[in-house]
């Protein structure tokens, strides 16, 4: 679903092509996945702190906590670059944000759209001969990904022409 400042850009779907654009594709698995590391860590961070003995709490440093804030921020962080990975289809180009990083590709520079059984992800061939990984589309989501790829597809065949 667009966000309301996309609506004005959203085209209908008049050539049948399946989603609305623009579309945006995120992976399911993989945010349940961050979300439930969160919390478990958390927990787990809070039992060992209230399990260990006063004396043990006493002799902790502020180089410590500093360590330990860092790890959870780095941890963070990390699982923050694999929940924001997504594909965007728009109708004069797709973009896809794989961790920290943006690329956008017209769609006349993808020649390809595919995710072979047992693939971790899809991958989008370009013209230039290199190839690019859209980890937004995971194959652990099943039937999910396998409907992703061929609305991508479609749309990569039928903006290409």
């Amino acid at each position: 679903m667009p966000a309301d400042s996309d609506r004005d850009h959203a085209a209908p779907d008049v050539d049948g092509l399946g989603p609305t654009l623009p579309h945006t594709w995120r992976p399911l698995g993989v945010r349940i996945m961050a979300w439930a590391l969160s919390i478990c860590f958390g927990v787990v961070f809070a039992f060992a702190w209230f399990t260990l003995s006063p004396e043990v709490r006493a002799e902790f440093k502020l180089r410590h906590f500093i360590t330990l804030v860092l790890l959870v921020a780095g941890g963070w962080a990390t699982l923050y670059a694999v929940v924001r990975c997504k594909v965007t289809a728009y109708r004069d180009k797709v973009v896809i944000v794989n961790g920290y990083r943006r690329r956008e590709y017209a769609w006349a520079q993808v020649v390809a759209v595919s995710m072979p059984p047992g693939a971790p992800w899809v991958t989008l061939d370009l013209s230039d001969g290199s190839s690019v990984g859209a980890l937004a589309i995971q194959g652990a989501d099943g039937r999910r990904a396998v409907e992703a790829v061929q609305q991508l597809r479609a749309l990569a065949t039928e903006l290409t022409r």
